[in-house]
């Protein structure tokens, strides 16, 4: 057992910080810029609330985040009230918001010279995933870091790799979104297409489902879309902002990426449908407009 922090619980925090106490057994704080929330958590699963980020991260083991953004991350680790004004020495902080390799590497360096171990370790597997404890993790830092870490990560991961130094989980969630963005848009096309022919849309899939077209978005989402309902995942205006990411990276590291830049772009046609809730594999809302 060991005592961890989390802070952030949004659709993801929520359920990961509950099975750090069901699965893991740890002594768990939690803090929320709303209050009510921390509120709602500590009464279901039993743990305690902190006031500020600071708080929270004070003579924690671990200290585990997943908030919204660049912007977010800082403002909940950095300052006076941020947690790593908390941080106990030798302790470790373990960031599982979708952010920038920029933003990683700027707080493992501060980590390191206040005397604690930083990892970033962005997360796959959207809301259900979150909700049944099988997240991918992908992460970044030192070897030592992550093997404290990863136990205690295993809470809530099904699958869980270091992937380099600093900054490499970011950047592997950035692949993992790249290649999402153009298998929702084939999918879309595909099922499109089947309908325009007048195929039998759930025979098609049942046939090729089990041949190289298969996907986890097509095993997963192929129903739903085919009834036009897009409330069942990862946020259209979730992903547009991970897609950002990419495209800014893209842009420092030499990358071509065309297929993703035109699949945004499609995404902000959806938002302009009024469906920037939707999920991802709303994309077919716009062929069929």
């Amino acid at each position: 057992m060991a005592k961890v922090a989390f802070i952030g619980l949004g659709v993801m925090g929520f359920p990961m910080a509950g099975h750090l106490v069901k699965k893991g057994g740890h002594e768990v704080t939690v803090y929320n810029r709303t209050a009510a929330k921390a509120k709602e958590w500590a009464d279901k699963f039993g743990g305690k609330t902190a006031a500020t980020p600071k708080q929270a991260a004070e003579g924690q083991d671990f200290v585990m985040c997943c908030v919204g953004n660049d912007n977010d991350l800082r403002s909940v680790t950095i300052g006076p009230d941020g947690a790593f004004a908390g941080m106990t020495k030798g302790a470790t902080f373990v960031d599982h918001t979708t952010a920038s390799a920029e933003v990683a590497r700027e707080l493992d360096a501060a980590a390191t010279k206040a005397g604690f171990k930083f990892i970033d370790a962005p997360v796959s597997g959207g809301q259900a995933g979150a909700e049944n404890g099988v997240l991918t993790v992908m992460c970044g830092g030192t070897a030592d870091a992550y093997a404290g870490a990863e136990p205690v990560i295993a809470a809530y991961a099904r699958m869980c790799k270091l992937l380099g130094p600093a900054g490499s989980g970011q950047l592997t969630k950035m692949v993992n979104q790249i290649c999402i963005a153009g298998l929702v848009q084939g999918l879309s096309e595909g099922i499109h297409f089947a309908k325009k022919s007048g195929l039998d849309v759930p025979a098609v899939i049942e046939t090729i489902s089990k041949g190289a077209a298969q996907s986890w978005q097509m095993e997963n989402r192929y129903k739903t879309m085919n009834d036009g309902k897009y409330d069942f995942g990862f946020a259209v205006e979730w992903m547009r902002k991970d897609l950002s990411i990419c495209l800014n990276e893209a842009r420092h590291n030499g990358a071509h990426l065309p297929v993703t830049a035109l699949v945004d772009q499609f995404y902000s046609e959806v938002e302009k449908l009024g469906g920037k809730r939707w999920d991802t594999s709303s994309l077919l809302a716009r062929l069929e407009k």
